[in-house]
């Protein structure tokens, strides 16, 4: 008993001090400056382009524990940038914890969930074709979010959660430069945002649990900076304002926060029992299955191959290019996010033939006529070549280098 102790205290200390290793600053720069043709672009404008990126090493031990080595360029986790999609990752990881610590019979991620409407701009929800049964649930809008980052499904479980319980949440596992406070392409304004719908589960045609409507009364203030961007911006009517566009109430997820999500979420054995999320071995399943598999595997939800072709999804190391042809050894773990000329992506690489892994978190922005929300920005000139890029670099270094122990990597084998 005591020795059992021990062991997991010594486990604890060992995994604490592997996360907060120091983070180094040089590598990445000194990498990227090796491929002038690929990256001299971004690194002669890297304010310009917002460029942030973390890379994460990872080596394992005798017992194939993971440790991991990160690598920062232009790192900054109080300046803002907009994460768009990305947030919708810590937001159905926490409705599938509520799920799980409700322990009400009969509710689970495949009851049915029924929204309902109680305030200013609120839609309801009794049905969805694109599910199996023709019903919504938990499971299917996490289905829906991982394969093509759907809005309406994120908004449904940002409802549920409860935007209380959502930054309570973040606040619990140490994201402190990281808010969720807005429902997406729905027009929130700052006090919709506040007031979520009531929801009701089914399980065989009765009624297991029911949510009122809730509002949020609080603020979820952070020190950043950059909040304030361009020289002008489209309202809501398609009016040029000839002012800076304000971001200031805005969802915000840094750098640090989004890698720390993922890396807690491949590898909760690698923190203390404490600190890892309140998953069943299920729901790890269900979220590895459906951040790798590519929209074209899909049969519930099917989606159209010219919109959401294989790799539509995976920024890093593909690009957005639609004629690309996925290689059948990698498959990618991630979360992908694009607007306001911002694409992120936040990944964990897994190549099965070469073993190689790694986590690779990035974000970088081109807007040059500097007008938000007039969807004119350069994604295909500037942010999809720097993203396959840079997965590519990273990639290709990783397979030249060394390890003492391979990965055993059969828990990221999937059936798609």
């Amino acid at each position: 008993m005591i020795k059992t102790l021990l062991s997991i205290i010594l486990f604890s200390f060992i995994s604490t001090a592997t996360i907060a290793q120091k983070i180094d600053t040089i590598y990445l720069e000194k990498l990227l400056k090796s491929h002038p043709d690929k990256f001299s672009h971004i690194l002669n404008h890297p304010k310009k382009n917002q460029v942030q990126i973390l890379y994460t090493q990872i080596d394992r031990d005798n017992n194939n524990v993971p440790h991991f080595k990160t690598y920062s360029y232009n790192l900054d986790d109080h300046r803002y940038f907009f994460p768009a999609s990305t947030v919708k990752l810590p937001t159905l990881i926490f409705a599938l914890e509520k799920i799980n610590t409700l322990k009400i019979p009969g509710l689970s991620k495949e009851s049915t969930m029924i929204t309902g409407a109680d305030f200013d701009k609120q839609t309801s929800v009794e049905k969805d074709s694109t599910s199996e049964n023709g019903l919504p649930s938990i499971k299917h809008y996490i289905k829906k979010i991982l394969l093509v980052s759907d809005n309406d499904a994120y908004n449904r479980l940002y409802e549920f959660v409860g935007r209380a319980e959502i930054n309570h949440r973040l606040k619990d596992y140490g994201l402190t430069t990281s808010r969720i406070l807005n429902r997406y392409a729905v027009k929130d304004t700052e006090l919709t945002s506040r007031h979520t719908n009531p929801v009701s589960f089914y399980s065989n045609g009765k009624m297991v649990y029911s949510q009122p409507g809730k509002f949020d009364a609080a603020d979820y203030p952070i020190q950043l900076s950059n909040l304030v961007m361009g020289k002008a911006y489209l309202d809501s009517s398609d009016r040029l304002v000839n002012k800076p566009f304000n971001m200031t109430n805005r969802n915000a997820f840094s750098m640090t926060d989004q890698q720390e999500v993922m890396k807690k979420l491949i590898f909760p054995e690698a923190y203390p029992m404490q600190k890892q999320f309140q998953l069943t071995a299920d729901d790890y399943n269900l979220i590895y299955t459906y951040m790798s598999k590519y929209p074209t595997e899909s049969d519930y939800p099917k989606y159209d191959p010219k919109e959401n072709w294989p790799t539509s999804s995976k920024f890093l190391f593909y690009g957005a290019d639609s004629t690309v042809t996925p290689d059948p050894d990698i498959r990618i773990f991630n979360k992908y996010g694009d607007s306001y000329g911002f694409i992120i992506d936040n990944a964990y690489f897994v190549d099965f033939r070469n073993k190689v892994e790694f986590f690779l978190t990035a974000v970088v922005q081109s807007n040059d006529d500097e007008i938000y929300n007039d969807g004119k920005y350069e994604y295909k000139e500037v942010c999809y070549p720097f993203m396959k890029n840079l997965g590519q670099v990273i990639y290709q270094t990783e397979l030249k280098r060394k390890k003492k122990n391979l990965p055993v990597l059969t828990k990221f084998k999937m059936k798609y």
